[in-house]
């Protein structure tokens, strides 16, 4: 066998999704060199910010650093900036704030830097199971496609969930929200940021419908997506456990983020 590949990684911001996908890369072995992180200026420097890592304050700085992966781990509001200067100086870009695809016009311009610099543009399924069934099932006529995003109480406080319900009354399972997948991840960027992923696999922003509901008896995220077509029909749920630094955040993100850098690193991709 040959000496296995290895990978120069950036990622942007230093958060829960941040640290556990490195501690998960360590975990598994990878050989991947984690060369920069982007933070803003002003934002604190935390103790366990790896020392030998070079702390990038803008974009721009990523030149010259022959970066195969650039990882956006921080908030939607940097993807468009982030995104262009990574595909602009690395090869690929991996966007975990999807939600900030609501405007068209982030996404059509970071396809055409890509494909201006023949560098790639990362979609990676996040928190979801079934969105590689999903995305084959779009090459034939989508009838249908419909999203519902169960979690805790915990996981809704500090959203506009709480203008809808009273979070601490709550005794079963309720429904605060139904609309498209462009209003979801628009209105609730870090619960419903994966309503971009499957309604890019599927059917689009505005004709995936995406059900909210907030579970007081529930323990973990969980996604159902149900879709029917020419294809026949999909029906595929996950429940994740919640980081424990951050119950807006799925365990299962960092790891398909983790199964994204080891197809990026090897000859079998699955």
């Amino acid at each position: 066998m040959g000496e296995a590949l290895s990978l120069r990684l950036a990622i942007v911001g230093w958060g829960a999704l941040a640290r556990r996908l490195v501690e998960l890369i360590a975990q598994a072995g990878l050989k991947v060199e984690l060369i920069a992180i982007g933070l803003r200026e002003d934002a604190p420097r935390s103790a366990d910010l790896p020392v030998s890592v070079r702390v990038l304050t803008t974009p721009e700085q990523l030149q010259g650093l022959d970066i195969d992966l650039v990882v956006e781990t921080a908030r939607r509001e940097v993807v468009r900036d982030w995104g262009i200067a990574a595909l602009r100086y690395a090869k690929a870009f991996a966007p975990a704030s999807t939600s900030a695809f609501v405007d068209e016009d982030c996404l059509q311009k970071l396809q055409a830097i890509a494909k201006a610099h023949g560098s790639r543009l990362l979609i990676f399924p996040g928190a979801l199971a079934g969105v590689d069934a999903l995305k084959a099932a779009a090459y034939l006529d989508l009838d249908f496609v419909r999203h519902i995003i169960i979690k805790p109480v915990a996981s809704w406080r500090g959203t506009l969930a709480e203008q809808s319900l009273n979070l601490d009354e709550i005794s079963e399972p309720t429904e605060f929200f139904s609309g498209t997948a462009r209003q979801a991840a628009r209105d609730y960027p870090q619960n419903a940021n994966v309503a971009v992923i499957s309604a890019l696999a599927g059917i689009g922003l505005d004709d995936t419908q995406i059900v909210l509901i907030a579970d007081p008896k529930a323990t973990l995220n969980a996604h159902r997506i149900e879709a029917r077509g020419a294809f026949g029909e999909l029906k595929v749920e996950i429940a994740n456990r919640p980081l424990s630094t951050n119950p807006k955040t799925s365990q299962m993100t960092a790891l398909a983020l983790l199964r994204l850098i080891e197809n990026e690193m090897g000859q079998l991709m699955i």
